[in-house]
């Protein structure tokens, strides 16, 4: 089976990518590498640095002919949404739409998307379940959350299988900073930096989700060939101030904390529910916290160490 990936190059892409390469699937990638990199794409791919927007996409899909399409490339941070909607709508919503109509064109039996915990908003019942009631509350979310139903049209009429991922909060090497779930990375960078800790809010909770995990939930998507709207989570609450105090004591940081005021757009509780995920996709998260953490910041100090080597 081949595989395109959009977006592949990044940080879930590329774990995506060796997920599915090490499976011996035949994985073609889109990406631009605006904010991703080749360093970590496995042997046995095709690569076409572009943007997913560029109109000469067209064509890659034309001889490529893939079967399945997992769309990863967004613009993914909330703050930026805010600031400009309308280039976060060109970015997850009209360029989903371009990339449908070039899946329909060559006749994609299977498109996974990669939606978010977002969609769901600021809602008092907890866990959020994929059938619960959407209140997205910044433009990240709602050009999410457009894209979905534009899939699931296509999917109608154009007969292939739609498969949307709503990821919580995902972490773990090679993860960028400036994405819309990168606190982790933040709270990484800054400790080795030796620097104050900025929280705007704190006490506001997420979903941690370890990209490993994510990954092998899309291989099993793609294994499973099922439409439907599935959480891809931890089934766990964390607040934000919580998880900087693991992050401290882990890393023996002796820096402070500075709390600010909440941002706009932020969600002050967010916990997914991944019953319906384990029971169809027959997917189940392995990673703790804890563990994740620790190879993140295993890897993001081999990362800092070899800079320093190069610099030096």
């Amino acid at each position: 089976m081949k595989v395109l990936i959009t977006g592949g190059a990044g940080f879930i892409g590329s774990h995506v990518a060796e997920e599915l390469v090490a499976l011996n699937y035949n994985v073609v990638i889109i990406d631009n590498l605006a904010t991703s990199s080749t360093n970590y794409l496995p042997n046995g791919i095709r690569f076409y640095q572009m943007d997913i927007q560029d109109p000469s996409v067209e064509s890659i899909f034309k001889n490529e002919k893939p079967d399945i399409v997992i769309h990863l490339a967004a613009q993914t941070s909330v703050i930026n949404s805010m600031k400009d909607p309308y280039f976060d709508f060109q970015s997850n919503t009209a360029a989903t739409v371009k990339i449908l109509d070039y899946s329909s064109n060559v006749g994609v039996k299977q498109f996974l998307f990669a939606s978010t915990a977002a969609v769901y908003g600021d809602s008092k019942k907890l866990p959020l379940q994929e059938s619960d009631v959407l209140d997205p509350q910044s433009f990240y979310a709602v050009s999410k959350y457009a894209a979905e139903k534009y899939i699931q049209t296509y999917a109608k009429l154009h007969n292939f299988t739609s498969t949307i991922l709503r990821f919580a909060n995902v972490y773990g090497p090679r993860q960028n900073n400036s994405g819309e779930a990168g606190v982790v990375d933040i709270f990484v960078s800054t400790i080795l930096s030796e620097n104050d800790c900025v929280i705007y809010g704190g006490n506001q909770t997420r979903d941690f989700i370890y990209v490993k995990d994510v990954a092998v939930a899309c291989r099993k998507a793609v294994e499973k060939n099922k439409s439907g709207i599935f959480n891809v989570s931890s089934n766990i609450e964390l607040a934000i101030g919580d998880l900087n105090d693991t992050m401290m004591k882990k890393m023996l940081s002796r820096g402070k904390t500075v709390y600010k005021p909440y941002r706009t757009g932020e969600l002050l509780r967010s916990v997914l529910s991944n019953e319906k995920t384990k029971k169809e996709l027959g997917w189940l998260p392995l990673y703790t916290i804890s563990k994740g953490l620790d190879e993140t910041i295993a890897h993001s100090i081999q990362i800092k160490s070899k800079n320093i080597a190069v610099k030096n």
